[in-house]
């Protein structure tokens, strides 16, 4: 399952929005308003749980200087990935588009589509609020 969130133009450099999200306690702030549950566990890694869903454990698992970051899942029952992509407009603006890959049966596809998708859309959108 491949889902996408709107691309968000932000008036930060691209370098300040990699840097932003490099850290992972920083997805705190722009967590939808369903969040129930925030925790970070390490410098890499973080637990989250929004309203009705379960406990998610994400780690960064790769950076690629100013243009992405890839976190996924810590455990192997639910494997997907998120990757921020961050392209430079200008020397002042950046825009961002969130990544969401799982690897789901059909059941579970179905169920989690939908929240799946508003919630890389209220992350992107919190971003954009965030900044500007």
């Amino acid at each position: 399952m491949n889902l996408e969130s709107p691309k968000v133009k932000i008036s930060k450099t691209q370098q300040e929005v990699f840097n932003f999200l490099a850290d992972v306690k920083n997805f705190e702030k722009i967590m939808p308003e369903s969040i129930e549950k925030f925790e970070s566990l390490d410098q890499d890694s973080f637990l989250f749980q929004l309203k009705g869903m379960p406990v998610l454990k994400l780690t960064l698992k790769e950076k690629i200087v100013a243009s992405k970051i890839v976190l996924g899942a810590k455990s192997d029952k639910l494997p997907f990935k998120l990757t921020a992509d961050i392209q430079e407009i200008d020397e002042n603006s950046s825009e961002i588009q969130l990544l969401f890959e799982g690897e789901f049966n059909a059941m579970m596809s179905m169920m989690i589509k939908s929240p799946i998708q508003k919630f890389i859309t209220s992350l992107s959108e919190n971003l954009k609020k965030l900044f500007n």
